[in-house]
């Protein structure tokens, strides 16, 4: 496990003095993905083989020169399966690279491994796959959080030196602090969307999986910038933001939501989120009380606009143009009928409906034209509170991890595990979770820092102030 647990920067140095070669790298990884994944089950494909040809070319004096990184089943790479988790997309094989899959490559990195997710995404446990689910590395009778939890299970159980993963309402945050990395979900627009399998166009954003903060900042580096072939791409040059984490917190000013610590919130979660808050002051923060007053509609509005928006992406998915196509259909709707029906997964069916009937003639204007009028309020909630302070403090998840199979069976309950992070993806701006503590019985708890457009920079630079003062991300799992 020695390689396998090494940060990017420590695998780096090895490997540009020479120390290890990249085929070495990809070995010792697959050597541990071998050895712990029949556990976790945190990858769906895995072709050590190809990773090994590509470390043979590795040059390591690139910024990632070396470096395999794994990729979540919803991200185009070519020439390897983008499933998304889904019986409808089993056989499809990626034609194209995505743009952020082109970045890495010019940075030297090895894609390496296609991790589990909640089927097209739409989840908050990684139970919703048609590959079954994956565990979580601390406890494995827990969820590792959804929908990026192969992600983050395979970069928490040091199966991946780093990830990508996408967050719609929290699918790289949530699963982040469930499993003691840091989840990065930049800004609307910061990251192209290009050759990403959309699930809701207006909400879904590429962002990462690591262990430590500084590795956060140096991929956001790499995959961050304009791209033309993405008409959501935002025009926002990025700055370097490993700079930015040289300088403390002193003198910066944080906010804290009232409407994050609410009833129901696990007590050991707000007791390690609060001591964290604790530590900003006495590192020379401000701390502010600031109101959020429209959270409350935020999970409401999210399941109407996400919803709507995953009815109409996932239209496509009929047997005729993309996905597995029935045999000996009678007719053509029976075509369409028979293929969505057995292609498609319970969760996915229920958002589909839920879409199709907010968008439905005589309810637009009662349903999905209130939620984005709820939506403008609240983006201008969190442009009132960034008047105040630099960035924000909350809970990432209101509860640690919870036992599988607990919610399959009460969609609310499962909708709610994402209640403090949706609403940063309603307002289009940026957030990330660090691992801040753990229960009394070893579970993580995570610190969401959100910050305002374009502010990779503050919550990286606040992310980082925290992690050098505390122990958590050098914890590792029992396994």
């Amino acid at each position: 496990m020695e390689t396998a647990s090494l940060t990017i920067p420590e695998l780096r140095r090895k490997l540009s003095s020479g120390e290890v070669r990249p085929r070495e790298v990809v070995d010792h990884l697959a050597s541990r993905i071998e050895a712990v994944d029949p556990k976790i089950k945190a990858y769906v494909h895995l072709n050590v083989e190809k990773a090994r040809a590509e470390a043979d070319k590795a040059n390591p004096a690139l910024p990632l020169g070396g470096v395999p990184i794994a990729i979540k089943d919803v991200i185009n790479v070519k020439g390897d399966p983008c499933g998304c988790a889904s019986k409808i997309l089993e056989d499809y094989v990626a034609p194209y690279d995505a743009t952020v899959i082109t970045k890495l490559r010019r940075a030297g990195a090895i894609l390496f491994g296609r991790t589990n997710m909640d089927e097209f995404a739409m989840g908050s446990s990684t139970e919703n796959s048609s590959r079954g689910p994956t565990h979580n590395p601390w406890d494995l009778e827990r969820i590792p959080g959804g929908s990026s939890g192969g992600s983050a299970a395979a970069v928490a159980g040091h199966e991946a030196f780093a990830a990508l993963g996408t967050d719609t309402g929290g699918s790289i945050r949530q699963p982040a602090a469930l499993c003691s990395c840091v989840g990065l979900k930049p800004t609307y627009g910061r990251v192209s969307r290009y050759g990403l399998t959309a699930f809701a166009s207006s909400l879904d954003q590429i962002g990462t999986f690591t262990k430590t903060v500084e590795e956060a900042a140096l991929l956001l580096e790499i995959i961050a910038g304009h791209d033309t072939r993405d008409n959501t791409s935002g025009e926002q040059p990025a700055p370097a933001y490993t700079a930015a984490l040289k300088t403390g917190v002193k003198g910066m000013r944080f906010g804290v939501p009232k409407e994050y610590f609410i009833a129901g919130i696990d007590p050991e979660v707000e007791k390690a989120v609060r001591t964290a808050i604790d530590e900003y002051r006495g590192q020379g923060a401000e701390i502010v009380e600031v109101s959020l007053p429209h959270t409350k509609y935020a999970v409401a509005a999210y399941y109407i606009i996400a919803t709507a928006e995953a009815s109409s992406n996932l239209a496509r998915f009929d047997g005729v143009r993309y996905g597995r196509r029935v045999q000996n259909p009678k007719d053509i709707l029976d075509l369409y009928g028979r293929t969505r029906a057995e292609g498609f997964g319970p969760e996915v069916k229920r958002r589909i409906i839920l879409g199709a009937y907010v968008l439905s003639s005589g309810y637009y204007d009662a349903y999905y034209n209130r939620a984005q009028q709820v939506r403008r309020l609240i983006a201008d909630d969190f442009r009132q509170a960034f008047k105040k302070c630099d960035a924000l403090l909350t809970p990432t998840s209101p509860t640690p991890a919870f036992k599988l199979g607990e919610r399959m069976q009460d969609p609310l309950q499962m909708y709610l595990a994402d209640i403090f992070t949706i609403a940063v993806n309603l307002a289009g701006i940026c957030g990330v979770s660090i691992p801040c503590g753990f229960t009394s019985a070893k579970l993580p708890i995570g610190l969401q820092i959100i910050g305002p457009k374009w502010g990779e920079e503050a919550i990286l630079r606040a992310a980082h102030a925290y992690e050098r003062a505390t122990p958590w991300h050098k914890e590792k799992p029992p396994l």
